[in-house]
């Protein structure tokens, strides 16, 4: 297939959270965006997260105030931008004296509370625990509390992404760049899709390719990286839930690392993160037997209820891409991002490298990306995503007085679909169910709250493209429906997505 080649002010490889918070910031100030991602959005790194908004306790040891400033700051715009996806939540540190001294917590804790603006999330505090009520085991009989905030880290991809696409940017998935070169003051960029090849231009290249960002630019570019990179493995395990409660828990461990234990989904906790040094395929990232044993060592260090291996429901695995600061220690290396910016002679055709960073500062990641690229667009507009809601936030009361709404206006909603259709779209929940009175009018039935009106708006919407894009990174279902289930939904995608490309072709 071959095309006529537009030109585009930005063109972005990579479709996880720094990628999109770069689209979507370049388009509100202007720009014409390009992004394509070589499979699905948020596909590999970006939902692969402990599904956290925080500051970073642990990096205060290291001395990272600025990004602890920084990402503290963000929590709190953040659960404005978008608090159908992101919600305050509680973390309880049990205290064990052999391994931090409780002045050396409590400083912590201070310089936490104080170092970025908190305003609607809770101070930290002492707390004893009873020990017939507490999960924990009965030595541990004091600890403290503090505030942080959980979020659905695919939909924020996705939110971010469709904003992007509403100010104008285009968003492309399941396409590859295979190359890129600079001709004429242009990047020109090779792309490939299962449709066939085509070629645009852009005036700037953003390579937000996460772990890919070094071999994006030596074997795609045919350049020579400016940084090093660490590529950091951080696995999860999932098991049901634990202990009642809405509180998480970080624990401590023997080698200074912290793991957390978090309520996830109602019925489960998702107990992450492991960190070290990954070698093999950046597709094929999983659990290790060694990293399965630590989690659950760790767990078991301090709860009463015991696991074991046949608990594990559920893991997953990705890998984070920090800038190489030669630090011995994986969890020591710093996950503070560089950006780094080259350009050709006359200082045009720029390259912007993205390395590391985090998905709590992606939007100022972001906002020094434009900074570094403002001198090739003069005319680029001011920064604005600090207060812009992002989608699903816009006329949003609250979460609760949504879910009211929508049980009142359609018969047979149940609780739990309510709360998770208007947790996962906000008021944008309405674009599939304007008009509709009751449940037997959202079409198909595919199980556990699942109907083909959703389907189609996550296809139409949000560049779904297989059940494995519904129901892990969209919807979070995929732990309750089975293969048949699954084959069902596959099933009618096929159909849906030869519809759609038919009456495109049209």
């Amino acid at each position: 297939m071959q095309m006529s080649h537009p030109v585009y002010d930005m063109a972005v490889v990579g479709g996880g959270i720094n990628g999109v918070g770069i689209a979507v910031d370049a388009a509100g100030r202007g720009l014409s965006v390009f992004l394509c991602e070589k499979d699905d959005l948020a596909n590999h790194t970006s939902s692969a997260s402990s599904k956290l908004i925080h500051g970073g306790l642990r990096y205060l040891e290291h001395k990272e105030f600025r990004l602890v400033h920084e990402a503290l700051v963000e929590r709190e715009i953040l659960l404005a931008k978008a608090p159908h996806i992101i919600r305050a939540l509680r973390f309880i540190m049990p205290h064990q004296p052999h391994l931090r001294p409780a002045w050396l917590i409590r400083t912590g804790l201070f310089i936490y509370d104080h170092l970025g603006k908190r305003k609607k999330l809770a101070p930290c505090k002492h707390i004893s625990f009873e020990a017939v009520t507490s999960p924990l085991k009965d030595e541990m009989t004091q600890g403290f509390e503090y505030s942080d905030c959980a979020v659905d880290d695919a939909r924020l991809v996705i939110l971010n992404a469709m904003q992007a696409r509403e100010l104008g940017a285009r968003i492309v998935t399941q396409t590859r760049c295979t190359a890129a070169y600079r001709e004429n003051g242009l990047w020109n960029l090779h792309l490939e899709n299962e449709q066939g090849s085509y070629q645009i231009q852009a005036k700037t290249l953003v390579n937000a390719a996460g772990p890919w960002v070094k071999r994006f630019i030596e074997q795609n570019l045919k350049q020579k990286s400016p940084y090093g990179l660490r590529l950091i493995q951080g696995s999860h395990i999932i098991v049901p839930r634990i202990y009642d409660g809405d509180q998480a828990f970080i624990l401590q461990n023997d080698d200074q690392r912290i793991v957390f234990a978090i309520p996830y989904l109602e019925q489960f906790t998702l107990i992450g993160t492991t960190d070290h040094e990954y070698q093999g395929d950046l597709d094929q990232v999983k659990i290790t037997s060694l990293e399965v044993d630590y989690l659950m060592d760790v767990y078991n260090d301090h709860f009463k209820h015991q696991l074991a291996v046949e608990d594990i429901l559920y893991t997953y695995s990705g890998v984070r891409s920090l800038c190489d600061d030669e630090s011995d220690n994986p969890s020591a290396i710093t996950r503070d991002y560089t950006l780094a910016i080259s350009h050709e002679h006359e200082n045009t055709a720029p390259l912007l490298s993205v390395f590391g960073g985090k998905l709590t500062t992606y939007r100022k990641l972001a906002e020094s990306a434009m900074m570094h690229l403002g001198p090739y667009f003069p005319a680029m507009k001011k920064p604005w995503t600090e207060t812009a809601l992002l989608p699903g936030a816009e006329n949003l009361v609250s979460v609760e007085l949504l879910m009211q709404q929508i049980m009142q206006r359609i018969d047979g909603v149940s609780l739990a679909l309510a709360s998770r259709w208007a947790h996962a779209y906000g008021t944008r929940v309405w674009k599939f169910l304007d008009g509709v009175i009751a449940t037997d009018e959202l079409g198909e039935d595919f199980g556990h709250g699942l109907f083909a009106k959703e389907v189609d708006y996550l296809v139409d919407e949000e560049w779904a493209k297989s059940s494995e894009d519904i129901l892990w990174r969209r919807s979070k279902l995929g732990f309750q429906f089975d293969d048949a289930e699954i084959q069902k939904l596959d099933q009618y995608l096929l159909k849906l997505l030869m519809k759609r490309s038919e009456d495109t072709a049209a």
